[in-house]
């Protein structure tokens, strides 16, 4: 029983919110969060990709996390940020409502995405941590880069 510790494995996760609700995303993905700064739209983008940013020099896409979860659209305010991820090599900046803080927790708490009606909504759900008083969706960044 000794080195049971050592076995247990740590997830860092970047937490940030969109309506009400609570999501993480593994900070090894996260390159930088950024307040929202000027956006280009981009013509026949698909309508969650809000548009274009040059972040020094580089122009990467910026999806709105709302509009690809089927959220009501909702103007930007001063909370709003944008997420720099790093996916596969491809950087891409994610719109939220939010950030909230980097939370350590232990990976046994969290539990594989209950059963979804839609198979899409369950493509981007790695799975739902259990904190005392609340619950935080992981979300799968393979599965919602997949799709776009």
């Amino acid at each position: 029983m000794g080195n049971t510790m050592v076995s247990e494995q740590v997830l860092q996760l970047v937490t940030f919110t969109l309506e009400k609700e609570e999501y993480a995303v593994n900070i090894l993905n996260v390159q930088e969060i950024n307040r929202i700064t000027e956006i280009t739209r981009v013509p026949n983008a698909p309508d969650y990709v809000e548009g274009v940013i040059n972040l020094r020099g580089k122009v990467i896409p910026v999806i709105n996390l709302r509009k690809k979860f089927g959220l009501y659209n909702k103007d930007t305010d001063d909370s709003s940020r944008v997420i720099i991820m790093d996916i596969h090599g491809v950087t891409y900046g994610l719109v939220v409502d939010s950030v909230s803080e980097v939370l350590r927790i232990p990976a046994d708490i969290v539990e594989p995405p209950p059963p979804m009606a839609s198979s899409m909504s369950s493509m981007f759900i790695k799975g739902i941590a259990k904190l005392e008083n609340r619950l935080i969706i992981l979300i799968d960044i393979d599965g919602l880069m997949g799709g776009a």
